[in-house]
């Protein structure tokens, strides 16, 4: 799709006030992407997410975080003391004129000290309230913490993550926040176009375990329909029936992973992967003239299935993960590898459309950054770095709220803003 220079953003003219940390982050960077100001209010000394690691050019400091320079970038931060009443009284001018707010707090805490969704919209209807939390606003758990680990494993995800005769496994890389705030962002944005039918704000109340637990692919329909609760498959997935396919192997300097679908398009799969094999004088007598095709999904023969997994076990094992995959896309078998960090920062695919973006680095010197999740053609979404700390106090008040520099000053002299 080709792009050319926007006029304006998706959510251009939209204001954010995020208020959300660590765990909410993720919310304001969506909408901030798609062209929304989004501005990060920060306490004295900074976010906590300024201190995740890991660090630019392995420096821990304010500005390094790599964590933050990602999740952060392409908003505005302001630096304000809402701990104090008059930081407080600022916050809720802010949120007067804003069109949506972030938040990730306990439940409860932001109505506590007078931050609510029910005060804020009573000075401003249109807004657009969006609460992260763990489990939502309400029930047993609301009042709850959660790690990545207990979330994800109350979302029912490491059920369903890791081999079958192990326990249990959480993903390396933590889901549970990102996952819920992404729903937030999807939510602030169906909020937004409601607000454009009936002119009224609402909440929008996100809960993380509910995020993950609709991440389950099809668990949930094997349940509902047949009432099979889905285990711990490893490089196998379930065909019903007690039995299942092999679809990870090993190879080279890696694994790739290969499914066979059944059906008409699983015939010809197959077809193609056999004759691969064949050239190489590697194949099984056994999977030669087999009518794959005539097998609907889950009704290959046990036979066949073993014979299959042992042929492209000793297949694919000698070869890399390049070689395989080329392969494949020159004979349209459904084979691809399971690529690492290093790979995607070199995959062909990637490169071609331009993923990886330079950006100013905390030193200003470049650095590579993730591109846009999503290409417009009308409105390319932003790829920018991340704000110093407090860069743009005196800017939001003057465009916000309408204080000079005088009046800044001022606040800055009591230690409210920074």
């Amino acid at each position: 799709m080709a792009e050319h220079a926007p006029q304006t953003g998706m959510l251009s003219g939209l204001r954010v006030l995020d208020l959300a940390d660590d765990r909410g982050i993720f919310t304001g960077r969506v909408l901030a992407d798609l062209g929304a100001d989004v501005v990060k209010v920060e306490p004295p000394g900074g976010d906590v997410a300024r201190g995740v690691a890991p660090f630019w050019k392995d420096a821990p400091g304010i500005e390094n975080s790599l964590f933050w320079q990602l999740y952060a970038a392409n908003k505005r931060s302001a630096v304000i003391d809402f701990a104090t009443p008059t930081g407080r009284a600022l916050v809720e001018r802010l949120a007067g004129q804003a069109d949506i707010l972030v938040e990730s707090f306990r439940p409860g805490f932001m109505a506590s000290i007078g931050l609510g969704y029910e005060t804020l919209r009573s000075s401003n209807p249109r807004l657009i309230y969006v609460s992260v939390s763990p489990f939502g606003q309400d029930g047993p758990y609301a009042g709850m913490n959660a790690t990545d680990l207990t979330g994800m494993a109350l979302g029912g995800f490491m059920w369903l993550t890791g081999d079958a005769d192990r326990p249990p496994l959480r993903v390396s890389i933590p889901h549970f926040w990102s996952l819920g705030s992404a729903a937030a962002a999807a939510g602030a944005m169906i909020a937004h176009q409601a607000r454009a039918a009936s002119g009224a704000g609402q909440w929008v109340d996100a809960s993380c375990q509910q995020a993950v637990a609709r991440t389950l692919s099809h668990a949930p329909q094997f349940w509902d329909l047949n009432q099979v609760i889905l285990t711990r498959q490893g490089p196998y997935r379930p065909l019903g029936a007690g039995k299942r396919l092999r679809i990870n192997y090993p190879c080279a300097d890696g694994y790739v992973n290969f499914i066979q679908p059944g059906g008409r398009s699983g015939g010809r799969n197959m077809a193609a992967l056999v004759a691969w094999v064949n050239e190489t004088n590697e194949g099984d007598p056994e999977l030669d003239g087999v009518d794959f095709g005539g097998f609907g999904f889950g009704q290959i023969p046990d036979s066949l299935l073993a014979a299959m997994e042992r042929t492209l076990e000793l297949f694919f094992a000698p070869r890399t993960k390049r070689v395989l995959s080329e392969g494949a896309i020159a004979r349209r078998v459904l084979l691809f590898p399971v690529n690492d960090a290093a790979d995607l920062l070199t995959y062909p695919q990637l490169e071609a459309r331009g993923f990886y973006r330079q950006v100013e680095g905390p030193d200003g010197e470049p650095m590579t950054t993730l591109g846009p999740w999503a290409r417009a053609s009308g409105a390319p979404l932003r790829v920018g770095r991340a704000p110093r700390l407090g860069e743009h106090t005196d800017e939001v008040l003057a465009e916000w709220c309408g204080l000079g520099l005088d009046e800044a000053g001022a606040l800055r002299a009591q230690g409210v803003v920074a």
